[in-house]
């Protein structure tokens, strides 16, 4: 009879065993990474997407930290993550500067519960246009109905589609 019980409770606890992740296995995969470019508003951001591929635990949290194109420190966003979520996007802040061709770092952080680090996910973004070639150095509209810029479509019928300068 005793020696029943201890081949069950053995049986159980190899049960449990395998339903638990492994402790290095990835619980998120980049799925998509790109800029954006809205030349309407004159603005560019880094987009991330991460495909999740085990459960997020409760508590959890994002953090990508992506280069910043001007020089400085990099520009960090936080996600919340919630269990039911199935893909993450990370956006950066409004990015100046960004050139054709050149590498640029994001590193992303899946942190728990007691800020205890699950997994890292180190990659590149690289443009495939200059920003200070193609985009304007105002917004072209302003307000929810997209009026035109005075600062850019002046009253005497001259526009301004100035550059962005600045960029190192």
């Amino acid at each position: 009879m005793m020696m029943r019980r201890v081949l069950a409770f053995g049986f159980v606890l190899l049960l449990v065993a395998g339903c638990q992740r492994e402790a290095n296995a990835p619980i998120a995969e980049l799925s998509g990474r790109v800029f954006i470019f809205n030349y309407r508003v004159a603005a560019a951001n880094y987009v991330v997407t991460l495909r999740k591929t085990a459960p997020f635990p409760e508590g959890a949290y994002a953090e990508a930290s992506f280069e910043n194109p001007q020089g400085g420190d990099p520009l960090v966003v936080r996600q919340k993550l919630f269990p039911a979520m199935e893909k993450v996007v990370l956006e950066s802040p409004e990015l100046k500067c960004v050139r054709k061709d050149r590498p640029y770092a994001v590193s992303i952080r899946i942190v728990g519960n007691n800020d205890r680090l699950l997994q890292t996910i180190e990659t590149t973004i690289t443009s495939n246009m200059d920003q200070a070639e193609m985009m304007p150095s105002k917004p072209l509209v302003v307000g929810p109905g997209y009026t035109p810029n005075p600062d850019v479509y002046r009253a005497d019928g001259s526009v301004d589609y100035a550059k962005a300068a600045n960029c190192p």
